[in-house]
């Protein structure tokens, strides 16, 4: 979390975005994953103290001894968004956004535990509450869905939310009507005040990825046996998938406060996470790989940490969700109140650009509205959260075309 600096109210705008991944795999399991008791390092308070930013965005040093990073590349895609428009309103801090097979999406609100389905008219309809969701005066409450790519079949839904003892990620049932059966799949994550994470999505090879926060203990993300620091990667039962690095969830440490992960046209994994008082960071990741945290905060130099891709003063970013579409890389900024468009190829990213800064507010999930040649973006505000100045009801949900 970070205090926000006083800006201009502006609520006319229409922006969103969406991009789901992935064919789900079937993998027996035992439905549960629990994490250690390991003993936490020192409490690390809210990101309360950023400093304000320099205006500019950096391409970090490379890792140290390895090759230095390929020039970085132009925009694959000559369309940049355009004018936001407004597909709903009336929503209070709408947090996690997945596509359902017939164009609808799902959305959850952090702090009211309540999930709606939302077409692409506008149509707005409660489907009911997720149990035992609790909040933490903070970033903790309802957080991320995911609907199963066998949706059709199974009628699965997943959902990352904190609970009275931490952070948990579950599986429910919805009908095409209504949520039900609920069913704790991993349990065991932390939970703090702030430095949940939270976003969970389904990759091009099936299997679930969560992020998950340090939960203001900083050591915890470089202790390979902690959930918490992670982006994890399971099957669709809850347990660890085949080929991770670790023999357990873990798919890669080393994070404070991951929000946001999404793939490119490649299959390639892109995380955005946000710092303390310097740096926030798009990452490439990679399966095992260390991204730094608490050692590093943007790129450095320690042997054996990955550096960023990307790297922003954290007054311009506080990242949340990322989505990939035509050839860039879109990040929404709740601190910096902007769309960031960033170019990638291979595993290079290319210069940011920075879109609607200061109109709309806080920018928490974005994502690319799926299906053949599609073009466009779905993107929430989540001005109703306790760093931004709109009132509950005050949030709203857009379409931004690619063009």
């Amino acid at each position: 979390m970070r205090t926000r600096p006083a800006r201009r109210t502006t609520w006319t705008v229409a922006v969103t975005a969406a991009l789901t991944a992935g064919l789900l795999i079937s993998a027996p399991g035992t439905g549960r994953a629990t994490g250690t008791n390991h003993v936490a390092g020192p409490s690390h308070t809210a990101s309360t103290g950023h400093t304000a930013g320099t205006g500019r965005i950096t391409a970090p040093s490379h890792t140290a001894g390895s090759p230095a990073p390929a020039p970085a590349p132009t925009s694959t895609s000559a369309s940049e968004p355009g004018s936001p428009k407004t597909v709903s309103s009336g929503w209070s801090i709408p947090w996690g956004l997945s596509w359902l097979p017939d164009g609808s999406a799902l959305l959850t609100e952090r702090d009211s535990f309540k999930v709606y389905t939302l077409t692409q008219s506008g149509t707005k309809r409660q489907i009911g509450e997720v149990p035992n969701v609790v909040t933490t005066g903070g970033e903790g409450g309802l957080l991320s869905i995911a609907v199963s790519p066998s949706w059709k079949n199974d009628h699965y839904v997943y959902v990352m939310h904190t609970a009275a003892d931490g952070n948990r990620i579950v599986r429910m049932t919805f009908d095409g009507s209504a949520l039900s059966d609920y069913k704790v799949l991993v349990d065991g994550i932390r939970k703090n005040t702030y430095h949940n994470g939270g976003r969970i999505k389904f990759g091009p090879d099936g299997y679930l990825y969560a992020t998950t926060g340090d939960a203001q203990s900083p050591d915890l993300a470089q202790d390979k046996t902690s959930l918490n620091g992670k982006i994890l990667r399971m099957t669709p039962d809850g347990t660890p998938a085949p080929s991770n690095p670790f023999d357990s969830l873990v798919y890669s440490y080393g994070h404070r406060n991951p929000q946001g992960i999404t793939w490119d046209a490649e299959g390639r994994l892109w995380e955005g996470e946000l710092g303390d008082s310097k740096y926030d960071e798009l990452n490439l990741i990679e399966p095992g790989k260390n991204y730094g945290w608490p050692i590093c905060e943007g790129g450095c130099s320690a042997t054996g940490m990955t550096d960023p891709k990307r790297q922003w003063p954290v007054a311009e970013a506080s990242p949340s969700a990322v989505a990939y579409a035509d050839g860039a890389i879109y990040m929404a900024a709740l601190r910096g109140e902007r769309l960031w468009r960033i170019p990638v190829a291979g595993t290079s990213a290319g210069t940011p650009k920075a879109y609607y800064t200061n109109h709309y507010g806080r920018l928490r999930t974005v994502e690319s509205v799926p299906g053949p040649g599609t073009k466009s973006l779905w993107l929430t505000t989540t001005n109703a959260d306790n760093n931004g100045d709109g009132e509950a009801g005050s949030d709203k949900v857009f379409q931004i075309d690619l063009r």
